[in-house]
């Protein structure tokens, strides 16, 4: 009778190691983002703050992101380090609308990188209907790392192209 509690508990922890799903520092990201676009009276949440930076980003991703924000996109207090971006990099945007039919599709795993992709639609204050109607995509690449998943890379995409938030934060670190 004792092994059954004993056994219960590890099925439930072994339960939750594997919960953890994929697409979780995506879904806070993109919370925090939906957050910001849906009024200009609310205090912005910024999704590079030192808290999720170090929970939802790879080390890699980390260490670029301080090598980036030594050149800060505007002046700040005492020459410290600041925002190495004048936008906001999930939508690409400095202005929008809030954003609605968020959809956030992971892929399959190719070696050590899921591809989570998530679309939406940014502009539905705009009257114009094509516009209104848009879609906006960016995909995250995740990696698993010290046994959590996190966001290794962030790709807008448009055109047909796919661009790198790594890459861009590397070129701004050398000056670029």
């Amino acid at each position: 009778m004792r092994m059954l509690p004993i056994v219960l508990l590890a099925t439930g922890l072994a339960t939750n190691v594997f919960a953890a799903d994929v697409t979780d520092p995506v879904k806070q990201v993109m919370d925090m983002t939906k957050f910001n676009w849906e009024s200009v009276d609310q205090e912005w949440k910024y999704i590079f703050d030192k808290d999720p930076l170090s929970k939802l980003y790879s080390k890699r991703f980390q260490d670029a992101y301080k090598e980036a924000s030594k050149h800060p996109a505007y002046d700040t207090e005492n020459n410290q380090p600041g925002d190495p971006f004048g936008y906001d990099v999930i939508t690409n945007s400095q202005d929008g609308c809030p954003l609605q039919d968020i959809k956030i599709t992971p892929a399959a795993p190719q070696n050590g990188v899921t591809e989570v992709k998530v679309s939406f639609k940014m502009w539905t204050c705009i009257d114009d209907a094509q516009i209104k109607d848009g879609i906006s995509e960016v995909s995250f690449d995740i990696i698993t790392e010290n046994g959590k998943t996190v966001i290794d890379d962030i790709h807008r995409i448009g055109d047909g192209e796919k661009d790198s938030l790594l890459a861009e934060m590397q070129a701004i670190a050398k000056g670029q």
